[in-house]
């Protein structure tokens, strides 16, 4: 590509195999840290998705901060959340908690539930899978690509969990790390997986609550969104205009062409870095400092840059 993205960013070291908890948020306006102390105050009701009485949670700042308030609540170890869906029980991939909440939304809480183990022999370059994460070390399957090899391989399931690839444990790796890895493995060769899918209803005997209702008192008005944030606090904010959720929309459709994954939150991520940048160059700098982990291709960066533009001016 003629623009040489690549030797105009600036080097930065990586000190950390984790750039973040939670997708990287850009930096708080000044104008926005004013909620920060309300947005302390806030309070949402919450189920685990499989039944159970109804709780509340508050105080959080980051997916990890809310995944222990839920753990908490139902006194069970937070890392057997998978994921949290909003407004609904079922493992509803176009509802997925993101690092965006409304104010009056509920959130439901899907757990473990039973392993499985599959031997698939890769007859094809693309599986046809699309990985996210919940952003605190759970990758799980979030679209299965019909007519393709895994849509083949019934046991495996939208929602679950990938625990180990071949026996090395991948719990603890973010979602492109883990799309990158079963890219990578060698066609013509049988590999195994193991699963963690999410706790059903049946598996537990107790009732889905009759008090998952939100109160009575709205929480808020109009489209603002409790926003996590990995550092400082979580903030009140409205929620992305139109041109901005068009944008986001594209950007994370170029996030699974080019990498398998599907994250509305890194590709809003992505949209800010961008919002004021005036050239392709110094938006590959932004993303370079705000996500330098993900090494994205300057193909990618090109397109995602163009998607913005798109959007801003009205082409998408």
């Amino acid at each position: 590509m003629p623009l040489g993205l690549r030797s105009k960013k600036k080097d930065k070291s990586r000190e950390t195999s984790k750039l973040l908890e939670s997708e990287a948020a850009a930096p708080v306006p000044a104008a926005a840290a004013a909620p920060a102390a309300a947005a302390s105050r806030l309070q949402f009701h919450t189920q685990l998705a499989h039944g159970s009485p109804t709780g509340r949670v508050g105080g959080f700042g980051s997916a990890r901060e809310l995944y222990a308030k839920i753990a908490e609540a139902f006194g069970i170890d937070p890392a057997e959340i998978m994921f949290c869906t909003l407004n609904t029980h079922k493992a509803d991939m176009d509802k997925l908690l993101g690092a965006q909440i409304g104010l009056e939304d509920f959130i439901f809480a899907h757990i473990k539930g039973q392993r499985k183990e599959v031997q698939v022999l890769k007859t094809d370059d693309v599986l046809g899978l699309t990985i996210t994460d919940n952003g605190v070390g759970c990758a799980f399957i979030k679209r299965i690509k019909e007519g393709s090899l895994m849509d083949q391989t019934k046991i495996i399931c939208v929602g679950d969990h990938i625990e180990t690839i071949n026996g090395k444990n991948v719990s603890e790796c973010r979602h492109y790390e883990v799309a990158k890895m079963l890219k990578d493995l060698e066609k013509g060769q049988v590999f195994k997986l193991e699963l963690i899918e999410p706790m059903k209803a049946f598996e537990k005997l107790e009732p889905r609550s009759k008090g998952g209702t939100l109160p009575e008192a709205k929480i808020s008005r109009g489209r603002e969104t409790l926003r996590l944030r990995t550092k400082g606090p979580a903030t009140v904010e409205e929620m992305p205009t139109e041109v901005e959720e068009k944008a986001i929309k594209k950007v994370d459709e170029l996030l699974e062409t080019y990498m398998g994954i599907r994250d509305t939150e890194l590709a809003a991520t992505m949209v800010e870095a961008g919002r004021d940048k005036k050239n392709p160059d110094e938006f590959a700098v932004a993303l370079d400092e705000t996500l330098g982990d993900f090494a994205f291709p300057d193909e990618f960066v090109f397109d995602v840059w163009g998607a913005i533009g798109d959007a801003k001016q009205g082409r998408l």
